[in-house]
């Protein structure tokens, strides 16, 4: 029961690199250089000055490339395997007190599986509005993107159970109106599916 909450912290953190890949690892990082995030043994280095400073670039970098129309939507396909390996790492470096075997395969299942969920939302969002405005929205998904890759992290170092209960509360939001939306571009109505 102890390892609850460092579960449910794990789970915060790795299901925001679905958002963004590296501004969750910049929070982490910037948590774990200021005490506020302890890593289990192998993962201190992401405490550290060098990692602190190659994700503030990294996530910049994202952040910027992510507001270019057609660079979104190709940088999705990318970022799609890069979110469940950097959920994967997130978990594992903070989830404390299990054996190594039962880290790695929780940290595969539950940090990947969380990451890939709203990295799937994700992509699924910014499809829809990619089809229905012809990306002229895409902005507001990048936006929403960057504000809950900062926001859910953050929530999940301080409060881990409220931060996966908003988690999955936003992912169904974002798969509903993203349906929504599509539907609205086809035609078609919520009484014919």
């Amino acid at each position: 029961m102890e390892f609850v909450l460092p579960a449910l912290l794990g789970i915060g953190l790795a299901a925001s690199c679905g958002f963004r890949v590296f501004a969750p690892l910049l929070v982490a990082s910037a948590a774990a250089y200021g005490g506020y995030l302890k890593l289990t043994a192998g993962f201190e280095w992401i405490g550290t000055v060098p990692a602190l400073a190659a994700f503030a670039v990294a996530a910049a970098i994202e952040t910027l490339a992510y507001y270019i129309p057609w660079l979104d939507n190709l940088l999705d396909t990318i970022a799609s395997p890069l979110a469940v390996i950097a959920g994967m790492v997130l978990f594992a470096a903070s989830v404390t007190g299990l054996d190594p075997f039962l880290k790695w395969t929780l940290a595969i299942i539950a940090g990947g599986g969380s990451a890939a969920i709203v990295q799937g939302g994700a992509v699924f969002a910014r499809g829809a509005s990619t089809a229905t405005t012809g990306g002229l929205a895409n902005f507001v998904v990048s936006t929403f993107e960057l504000i809950a890759s900062i926001f859910f992290p953050v929530v999940s170092i301080v409060v881990p159970l409220v931060a996966v209960i908003l988690l999955a509360i936003v992912v169904g939001t974002m798969y509903c109106a993203a349906r929504r939306l599509v539907q609205k571009f086809r035609g078609t109505d919520d009484r014919l599916s």
